[in-house]
C-alpha cells in the first residue's frame, strides 16, 4: 500500500472535518497512476489502489464530512476488481499488472438531487482512462466505461422523472472536445467526437463522450461537465453536434489545481445554483494564491 495507506487516511480525515456534505471523486494521480515503471518499488497495483479507495470513501450510500445526506449509488453494471496480480513492475509495461478479476459495484459512481438540480459524479480518468502509459488494463476499462454511460444515461432519465431544471456531471478526466488545444488535452474531431493525434488507438472516451452529447441535445436544458485532469481553468461551450452547429445548453467547467508554487494556481471555484434562472449555474473564482509576481 502506497505509504501505507496513510495520505489516503489523511485525505478522509480533511473531508469529514468539514460541517457541510463532502462528495469525492477519484482522479489518475490517486490510482490509474500508482503503477508506473517509474516509481520502482513504491508503484502499486492500479486496480488495487481503486479496491482500497472504494473501501475507504464509497463504503456506505451517505455523504463525508459531518453532515450527510443519502445518495444514489451505482451497483449495475459492474466494474471490475483486483482478484490476483502483481504489485512489482513488470518487464513487458504493455499489460496489466492484475491478472484475474472480480465484479465488483462501481460504489464511487453516485448521484443526487438538490433543489431540483441533479447532480453525478462518474469514475473517468486522465491518462487515457486507463487505457496508456505503462500497464494499461482494457479489462478494466472496458467495464467501467459501459458502467460510466449507463450511470450517465441513467442520470439523465432520473432528472427527466424527476422534472429537474438542469443536470451537472463531476469527473476527473479532461476527455478534449475538439482540435483546439493539444497541449492539455487530447484532440479529437468535435462533429464525429473520434480523437485524432498521436494517442488516438487508446482513446477511452470517444464512446462515452458521443452517448453523452446525444443525452445533452435530447435533454434540452443546461448541462454542465466538471473536469479537473489538464489543471488550466475556463468555463466553455466546446461541444458540437454532428452537422457542426454548438450544442449551447452544455457547458464544460475545468477546474483549477495545478500545485506549482511559481504558478500559484491551487485556486477553487464556487458554483451559484439557481434554478429559477435561465443557465441555472453561474461560476466565481475563489483565489487563494494574491501574493504580488516578484521579478
Amino acid at each position: 500500500m502506497v505509504d501505507d495507506g496513510n495520505i489516503y487516511q489523511r485525505g478522509l480525515s480533511y473531508f469529514n472535518a468539514l460541517t457541510a456534505p463532502a462528495i469525492f471523486t477519484t482522479g489518475d494521480n490517486d490510482w490509474t497512476d500508482c503503477d508506473r515503471a517509474s516509481l520502482g518499488s513504491e508503484a502499486r497495483n492500479s486496480l488495487r489502489m481503486l479496491d482500497y479507495e472504494r473501501s475507504l470513501f464509497f463504503s456506505t450510500p451517505y455523504t463525508l464530512g459531518q453532515t450527510h445526506f443519502l445518495q444514489e449509488v451505482q451497483s449495475t453494471p459492474t466494474c471490475k476488481g483486483f482478484l490476483t496480480g502483481t504489485d512489482v513492475p513488470q518487464a513487458d509495461k504493455t499489460k496489466s499488472g492484475t491478472f484475474t478479476y472480480t465484479d465488483v459495484p462501481c460504489s464511487e459512481n453516485r448521484r443526487w438531487i438538490v433543489g431540483k438540480v441533479m447532480y453525478a459524479v462518474l469514475n473517468i480518468q486522465g491518462s487515457c482512462d486507463n487505457l496508456c502509459d505503462d500497464y494499461p488494463d482494457p479489462v478494466e476499462h472496458a467495464a467501467r466505461i459501459a458502467a460510466d454511460i449507463a450511470w450517465m444515461q441513467g442520470t439523465f432519465q432520473t432528472a427527466i422523472d424527476q422534472g429537474s431544471v438542469a443536470v451537472m456531471f463531476l469527473s476527473q478526466a479532461d476527455p478534449g472536445w475538439d482540435d483546439t488545444d493539444g497541449t492539455r488535452a487530447p484532440t479529437r474531431n468535435a462533429q464525429t467526437l473520434v480523437e485524432d493525434d498521436a494517442q488516438k488507438a487508446a482513446d477511452g472516451y470517444g464512446d462515452f463522450l458521443r452517448a453523452l452529447r446525444t443525452q445533452v441535445i435530447a435533454f434540452g436544458k443546461p448541462v454542465a461537465y466538471v473536469n479537473g485532469d489538464s489543471h488550466y481553468f475556463r468555463v466553455d461551450k466546446p461541444l458540437l453536434d454532428s452537422t457542426g452547429k454548438r450544442v449551447v445548453n452544455f457547458t464544460r467547467v475545468e477546474t483549477f489545481g495545478d500545485h506549482q508554487p511559481a504558478l500559484g494556481d491551487v485556486n477553487w471555484l464556487k458554483v451559484n445554483v439557481d434554478p429559477s434562472s435561465r443557465e441555472v449555474f453561474s461560476y466565481e473564482t475563489q483565489i487563494v494564491n494574491r501574493d504580488a509576481l516578484v521579478p
